[in-house]
């Protein structure tokens, strides 16, 4: 049964102008046109390391206002744990196990491990928008081209304008793609910039979408802007703010990690700021969320900040740490404020949802569900199942990772002819409490989710044999 809970956090009532205040008075209960779309992501983004998800040291004051004047969800997941197939599964609307994308690299003929890009057959949010008279914007990280082909880069699958960078990929021929380097609709070289003149790269991309909407778009018309934020990934620490969080003494990882996410809370103020500025925030739906759970890379340790809140598991792994992920909404005058979901819901609803707010029509091959009428305080059905199929590079068979919610039980399994193990949410959210030899049914019925709900695919075969 789902259940709402009124938040009661005194902060949203003392919080000042360092960050937005979504005023819900201001909406109108009609519009003439669709609502902006704005979809904000997070790269690496845990569980825990929001203040409304429970962080106590790193302060996230915006998104913390956010989430007392719009929706909470803490049964919110990602589409895969790892960034590319997760963003795959968030563009698509299509699931893991029938997405052409299911790791950062897929398998090609020759053996080796390399980028797979998100097909023509998989539409994208801004392809499905555009006939509806969307103007449609992404900055940042893409992440769902080879880098070579640009009919895979943004600004061929459906966006009107995008600026986004190229790295972990090489030219081809060439060296690797130097990342302080943007490219505005593919132009190579278009936009450079120096590090030193921002505390982060987020405020940099920001800063491009603050001209977007300044500059770059018909206001008469409503946009779908994403924003593909990179922090707190990993091999993110160019920051020039070397004092925030420097009076802790922590080791320089943890600083700057906490650094990065306060950092980009205080970008997305800067952007609804300006929304309100512009007098569009009020009818803008604002989704928040992350690719996937915290990393382990570049020195951080996720259990310094309690990332992954009680979870257990981190970005790559499929145990609840690895694809529980902060999902909060905003739309003024429509999502009750203050309110918290235990709804299910994954990345691969947000396709179906943005449609169904936009009045446009969902792609063939779509599995995800819209959660509008969850959004809207009205009833909606309990989904039945969600999966994940997830494959990481390299021959360990125990790179080839599988899970099913199935109602409040989890099953999960890493490799194929391994034990399956089942997990009681409800009572185990750490799923430390292994009950698959109490419940040969739910065993059996992952079996077959595992098996059938997928399609074939050279570049992610299926499972490998544990030695």
């Amino acid at each position: 049964m789902q259940k709402a809970i009124i938040l009661l956090y005194s902060l949203l009532f003392t919080y000042s102008c360092a960050g937005p205040q979504p005023d819900a008075s201001t909406a109108t209960e009609t519009s003439e046109r669709p609502p902006n779309i704005l979809l904000l992501l997070a790269d690496d983004l845990g569980y825990g390391e929001l203040g409304c998800y429970g962080q106590e040291v790193i302060k996230t004051p915006v998104l913390d206002s956010l989430a007392g004047q719009g929706m909470l969800f803490t049964d919110f997941y990602a589409g895969n744990p790892v960034c590319a197939a997760s963003r795959a599964v968030l563009l698509s609307g299509r699931s893991s196990g029938h997405n052409a994308v299911r790791g950062n690299k897929g398998l090609a003929e020759d053996g080796s491990w390399r980028r797979v890009a998100l097909p023509p057959d998989h539409v994208t949010i801004a392809e499905m928008l555009r006939p509806r008279g969307y103007q449609t914007a992404m900055i940042g990280k893409w992440h769902l081209d080879v880098s070579y082909d640009l009919d895979t880069w943004a600004h061929s699958r459906g966006f009107d304008y995008s600026v986004q960078e190229q790295w972990s990929d090489k030219r081809d021929p060439g060296p690797r793609y130097d990342s302080p380097m943007e490219y505005i609709n593919g132009l190579q070289d278009s936009v450079n910039y120096d590090l030193n003149q921002y505390d982060c790269q987020d405020e940099f991309r920001t800063d491009l979408a603050l001209d977007y909407l300044d500059n770059k778009r018909e206001a008469d018309k409503p946009f779908f802007l994403f924003m593909s934020y990179r922090a707190p990934h990993g091999h993110e620490y160019e920051i020039g703010n070397k004092t925030l969080y420097a009076e802790h003494g922590w080791a320089e990882p943890e600083r700057l990690h906490a650094a990065q996410i306060t950092l980009l809370d205080r970008e997305v103020g800067r952007l609804l700021n300006k929304l309100r500025e512009l007098g569009e925030l009020e009818n803008t739906l604002v989704l928040f969320t992350s690719d996937n759970g915290p990393h382990t890379e570049s020195g951080h340790h996720p259990e310094f900040f309690a990332s992954n809140g009680q979870t257990q598991g981190y970005k790559r792994d499929v145990y609840e740490g690895g694809i529980r992920v902060p999902m909060l909404a905003y739309w003024a005058g429509r999502v009750p404020q203050g309110v918290v979901t235990d709804r299910v819901a994954s990345g691969q609803d947000v396709l179906p949802t943005i449609a169904a707010a936009a009045g446009a029509k969902v792609p063939d091959g779509v599995d995800g569900i819209s959660f509008l009428p969850v959004l809207l305080g009205e009833e909606q059905p309990l989904r039945d199942t969600l999966n994940w199929e997830f494959h990481k590079p390299g021959d360990n068979p125990r790179n080839f990772r599988q899970a099913a919610r199935m109602g409040d039980f989890k099953a999960v399994r890493y490799g194929t002819n391994v034990a399956i193990e089942v997990y009681d949410l409800s009572k185990d959210i750490a799923e430390a409490y292994d009950i698959a030899a109490e419940r040969p049914d739910l065993v059996a019925r992952a079996e077959r989710i595992f098996r059938e709900e997928r399609t074939a695919t050279s570049a992610f075969p299926y499972g490998r044999e544990v030695r």
